[in-house]
């Protein structure tokens, strides 16, 4: 009997555990786009160190633009599993609700640059003129160069990536905040099992040696 009531309190834990957190096709979802964002930025910046005319140059640009397609299927993929499958836990009670629409508004702005940064790149390389890779593709030129309207694509694309990284920034550093500072479980609600599981487990044995120290 008491078996039974220490395994149905056990269950009730791990069932409130995963209420605070996003569901696993979201959280595996989430970080396939940063690993896509960290080569994309990458890509781009060791494309401008090796030189854009080189053949390390051209494969690391075209690298970028196959990330740039795979960020952009993910990101409407994402969008989708939110909209029909997705669990999205509720934000902590002692959360003020202007952090809350801060929360969601930069959350908001996340999706529509990663929908809208391949989209401007897209149209950088077309209105190039020139044919370019694709995955395992080699594309023909699509359309005969326009350098006005094609400068039109480079600044949009410039100004989207560094409001991309302004964006991540807050988005990192307030997820920190909550985990590190605060601690009310905002960042264990995207972090992998294993890794939430390994932060909790540290924080137990930390609050333990406080405690022993205490009464000694």
């Amino acid at each position: 009997m008491i078996n039974n009531f220490e395994s149905a309190g056990r269950s009730v834990v791990k069932a409130t555990a995963r209420s605070a957190r996003f569901d696993p096709t979201s959280i595996a979802l989430h970080w396939l786009t940063v690993l896509l964002i960290v080569g994309q930025f990458t890509t781009i910046w060791l494309h401008e160190a090796v030189g854009h005319g080189t053949g390390l140059g051209l494969e690391l640009l075209a690298a970028h633009q196959t990330m740039g397609a795979l960020t952009w299927t993910v990101g409407l993929a994402r969008l989708f599993w939110r909209r029909r499958f997705a669990y999205l836990p509720p934000f902590p009670e002692s959360m003020p609700k202007l952090q809350q629409w801060i929360a969601k508004a930069n959350e908001y702005g996340l999706y529509a640059l990663l929908l809208v940064q391949p989209i401007t790149g897209f149209g950088d390389v077309v209105f190039h003129g020139h044919p370019f890779t694709l995955f395992i593709w080699h594309v023909p030129a699509l359309l005969t160069p326009d350098a006005a309207i094609r400068s039109l694509f480079q600044e949009a694309h410039q100004l989207g990536a560094k409001a991309l990284l302004a964006l991540i920034g807050v988005h990192a550093g307030a997820a920190l905040f909550h985990g590190l500072v605060l601690r009310d479980g905002i960042l264990q609600r995207m972090l992998p099992l294993s890794i939430t599981a390994r932060v909790g487990t540290g924080r137990r044995m930390l609050v333990g040696k406080r405690e022993v120290l205490e009464r000694s």
